[in-house]
């Protein structure tokens, strides 16, 4: 009872308040002039502040209001750095209290806008804290009309870019319940929900929410490459579709919107990354390598760049090539042991396009030794360990060397047209 009477009396103070200011406030509200006042007792006002942040400080909402709408009264800007925040954070607490009645909740609800209507006036270094939670109280509080919620937020996010995901999935929420034919929520929302997924593409919502919003996949490629070709040397516009192509598979379209953006902006390395990627993945070995040397040229210390472009020779069946980018991509990782397991699966590789004889028998003992390497410089390679263990049965046998004359410790070079490319002797164990 005697938390529902401070309550009672911190609201009746709010009515009060705004009863006796209803003027100012008023005039405040149809042109924007400053609060009317009286200039300040300095003394008093600190005193009264002192006051509502002692309270404030030891939870007593109730108690510390009236001395908070005081400050207010008297000076609206001195304390601004403080007490807005305060301010509100008491007006949330009463409003959820379950020992606030309905009609102090609408005194509160009402009171809150103005806070936040003096907040952006006197501390408008900070909008982007207050505006999209004036949103939020306009929508979730108050049950305002959508359309003026969705440009409340709007303007929240114009002011603050990376405003807080929670308040753009809020507004991604009002595009999708009031999208209609006479407006372009869907498109607005889809562009959002787009942004969210670049923003955060671990989080599986935003992918789902995007989903929701079309048919198919298919649908928003043509969305966004609808939306390019009507400003068609917006770059983000070009990259959006491509990006979305992408998750589609539709590589065409990817391939269209980043060979634009390479041409446009030659030394963007994320655009010549997909672009090198998709043309892999098309089979268009020429124009892979093509992009991955120019990823070289732009990041010369990247190893990933000397690997993809050792695949992108093994599949061309250039595996000589191929060996020297792995072995330049092991070199600029500082002894990275995946590209050594790579160069052991080009031998094994080798091994099994020719006639299984001794010197393919050879080819493998090569292949198994490299493997060993790159465990070696690597001991979480476990598909190296995997390949060691699989090879024992493809190499030469003790009576193998023995019926040729060979001894242990003995160097074999690797010969025959198989092997021509290889280039290497093994050490019989």
């Amino acid at each position: 009872m005697k938390a529902i009477y401070k309550i009672l009396t911190a609201c009746s103070f709010i009515l009060i308040f705004l009863l006796v200011s209803g003027n100012s406030f008023a005039q405040d509200s149809q042109d924007n002039t400053t609060v009317k006042q009286a200039k300040p007792d300095s003394l008093k006002l600190i005193e009264q502040y002192s006051l509502f942040s002692e309270y404030y400080k030891n939870k007593e909402f109730d108690t510390a209001l009236p001395y908070g709408w005081k400050v207010l009264e008297m000076d609206p800007q001195k304390f601004s750095k403080w007490i807005y925040y305060k301010m509100e954070d008491i007006l949330w607490a009463l409003h959820d209290s379950t020992a606030t009645t309905p009609e102090m909740k609408k005194s509160i609800e009402d009171t809150i806008l103005y806070v936040y209507k003096l907040a952006l006036k006197y501390d408008s270094g900070d909008k982007t804290y207050f505006e999209p939670r004036e949103a939020f109280v306009e929508e979730t509080w108050l049950k305002m009309d959508p359309d003026k919620v969705i440009k409340a937020y709007e303007k929240a996010m114009a002011d603050d870019p990376h405003m807080s995901t929670y308040y753009m999935n809020r507004l991604g929420q009002l595009y999708k319940n009031n999208q209609s034919d006479s407006n372009d929520y869907k498109t607005k929302a889809i562009d959002l929900y787009t942004k969210l997924s670049e923003m955060e593409p671990d989080n599986p919502a935003w992918p789902s929410q995007l989903e929701s919003l079309v048919e198919n996949i298919e649908e928003l490629v043509k969305l966004d490459q609808k939306a390019w070709n009507l400003d068609k040397n917006n770059l983000e516009k070009a990259w959006k579709y491509g990006s979305t192509a992408l998750k589609a598979g539709m590589y065409d379209d990817a391939i269209t919107a980043l060979e634009f953006l390479v041409e446009k902006s030659p030394k963007t390395i994320n655009y010549w990354s997909q672009l090198a990627s998709v043309y892999q993945k098309t089979e268009q070995l020429n124009k892979a390598e093509d992009a991955f040397k120019k990823l070289i040229q732009l990041e010369p210390e990247k190893k990933d760049n000397y690997l993809n472009l050792g695949i992108i020779y093994k599949d061309k069946n250039q595996y000589s090539l191929a060996r020297q980018f792995y072995q330049k991509a092991s070199e600029v990782g500082n002894g990275w042991g995946m590209p050594i397991y790579y160069i052991g699966n080009l031998y094994e590789q080798a091994a099994r396009n020719c006639t299984f004889d001794f010197e393919t028998k050879l080819v493998y003992l090569l292949a198994l030794q490299t493997y060993r390497r790159a465990k070696n410089m690597d001991p979480n390679l476990d598909q190296a360990a995997e390949r060691i263990s699989a090879l024992q049965s493809s190499i030469p046998t003790k009576e193998d060397y023995f019926f040729r004359g060979y001894k242990s410790g003995q160097t074999l070079p690797i010969s025959g047209q198989c092997y021509g490319w290889i280039g290497r002797s093994v050490t019989i164990p």
